[in-house]
């Protein structure tokens, strides 16, 4: 059976599953913001903990394979990342990174929203934007939040 299970565990299945499974995190946070369930599953440790398995399944791989420290060359350049990046393994953790911390944004948004009294439309904008492009839908709320808290913070 943990054979099937392994077998089962593709890179390629890791990736579909991770982007389709956070998809209805993200369907609480713009449908429901402020209900329970949404609070339940979206700002606990549930998501994280989900996608940090995959992370560390990978991370595993990664050590098992004997390249681990292929990834320290990361800094010295784009050449470098570029080719950090054609690993598969690697790529599929960064990609985990990216939805984790996207999803994490999300949460932030949706519940600052309803701190602040931000009309759904613009934290449905900001939620979309944050999906697709990261901070670039961060900053389209925090702009939209400074009309509605009445103060501009660079940091809370």
């Amino acid at each position: 059976m943990i054979n099937n299970f392994q077998e089962f565990l593709t890179y390629e299945n890791i990736y579909l599953v991770a982007n389709l499974g956070i998809i209805p995190f993200w369907l609480l946070l713009i449908i429901a913001p402020g209900h329970m369930l949404t609070k339940f599953l979206t700002q606990s440790i549930i998501p994280a903990l989900l996608l940090a398995f995959a992370y560390i399944y990978l991370g595993y791989n990664i050590f098992l394979s004997g390249n681990i420290f292929d990834g320290f060359n990361l800094y010295y350049g784009i050449n470098e990342l570029y080719a950090v990046f054609s690993d598969e393994a690697f790529l599929l953790i960064f990609w985990l990174h990216f939805l984790s911390i996207s999803l994490f944004v999300g949460s932030w948004i949706a519940s600052d929203s309803i701190k602040y009294m931000v009309p759904r439309f613009f934290t449905v904008i900001s939620l979309i934007a944050t999906y697709f492009s990261g901070p670039v839908g961060l900053v389209i709320y925090w702009l939209i939040r400074i009309f509605f808290a009445k103060k501009i913070n660079f940091n809370e």
